[in-house]
C-alpha cells in the first residue's frame, strides 16, 4: 500500500489506504506498526471495505514530532482522518488504539459506524504506584542505544503465551528497524512516560461495538473480568479469544477476522453506513 499523510498540528500522521467501500480505520497499539494489521486488513480489503491503516504519531512513517500521545490526543487524530478520508467509519484499535477510539465515538456519533476494540483500556488497570514504577522504568529500559532492542524483546514477551503469526519474526524485526530510525526511539520512550488511561472511566461509549480480548491478555490481572467489564461498558459484543494474549486480531486472525466481517455486515445492512461512506 501506498503511504498517505495527513496533516496535524504538531506534525503529519502516516497511514496507507486500499479497497473501496464503507471506510474502515486501523490503528496499533504502543510500539506497533500498521502491518500488524496485514492480516485483518486483506480480509476486509477483499470483503468490500475501504481500509485505512495507521501509525501512531512518532511511529513507523508518522513524524517524530508529536509531543503528547494519550488517548484524547490520538482519538482527536482519528476524528480528522475521518474527516479527510469521508466518513462515516469504523475504527478498529488495539490497546491503546483502542482506548483512543472509544474516546472518538463519544465525541462524534456522527463520525463512527462502529467500533472493533482489541484488548482496549477503558479504565487504568494500574495504580498510581504501579504507574510511577512502570513509568521509572521505561524511562531507563528504553534510553540508551540498547532501546530497539530492549523494546523488540519486551514486545516478543508480550507473544510468549499464545500462538504467534507465520510472519511474527519479521514483523519483529521491522518494528526493530523502524524504531533504530533517528527520533522514533525517543517518541515511544514519551508515549510510555505519559500513558494513562483514568480519563477513560468518565467516557460513555454508545457505538456499536466488538470487543475482543485473549484469554492469555498479561496486561489484565484477569482477562475474562475484563472483559465483562468491557461488555458492561460498551454494551456491545464480546468474546473471549482462546490461545491468544495482547493481540488476538495479529495472533489469531482465523478467529477474529470472521467475527469482524459478521459485525460490519450487520452495520453495513442495518444502518445505510455503505449509503453513508
Amino acid at each position: 500500500m501506498d503511504i498517505h499523510y495527513i496533516e496535524r498540528p504538531e506534525g503529519r500522521l502516516a497511514f496507507s489506504l486500499e479497497g473501496t467501500g464503507p471506510l474502515v480505520i486501523a490503528t496499533p497499539g504502543m510500539g506497533d506498526l500498521r502491518d500488524g494489521y496485514r492480516d485483518l486488513a486483506a480480509a476486509l480489503i477483499a470483503a468490500g471495505y475501504r481500509v485505512a491503516l495507521v501509525d501512531l504519531p512518532g511511529h513507523g512513517d508518522s513524524d517524530i514530532s508529536f509531543t503528547r500521545f494519550g488517548d484524547i490526543e490520538i482519538g482527536g487524530h482519528l476524528l480528522a482522518l475521518i474527516e479527510q478520508l469521508g466518513g462515516p467509519a469504523v475504527l478498529v484499535g488495539n490497546s491503546l488504539a483502542g482506548s483512543a477510539a472509544a474516546w472518538a465515538s463519544a465525541q462524534s456519533r456522527s463520525a463512527i459506524a462502529g467500533l472493533v476494540l482489541s484488548s482496549p483500556f477503558l479504565r487504568e488497570p494500574q495504580s498510581p504506584r504501579q504507574l510511577a514504577a512502570n513509568r521509572l522504568l521505561y524511562r531507563v529500559l528504553l534510553a540508551g542505544p540498547w532501546g530497539p532492542s530492549m523494546w523488540a524483546s519486551l514486545y516478543r514477551s508480550s507473544f510468549a503465551q499464545g500462538r504467534k503469526p507465520a510472519w511474527f519474526d519479521e514483523h519483529v524485526s521491522a518494528l526493530k528497524a523502524s524504531l533504530r530510525r533517528p527520533g522514533r526511539m525517543a517518541a515511544l520512550r514519551t508515549l510510555a512516560v505519559q500513558l494513562d488511561h483514568t480519563a477513560m472511566e468518565e467516557v460513555q461509549v454508545t457505538a456499536p461495538s466488538l470487543t475482543v480480548v485473549g484469554a492469555l491478555d498479561p496486561d489484565y490481572d484477569d482477562p475474562a473480568t475484563e472483559l465483562a467489564y468491557l461488555a458492561e461498558r460498551t454494551g456491545g459484543a464480546t468474546t473471549l479469544v482462546d490461545d491468544a494474549a495482547h493481540y488476538a486480531h495479529f495472533q489469531a486472525p482465523d478467529v477474529v477476522t470472521p467475527l469482524v466481517l459478521d459485525f460490519l455486515s450487520g452495520l453495513r445492512d442495518g444502518a445505510n453506513w455503505a449509503a453513508r461512506a
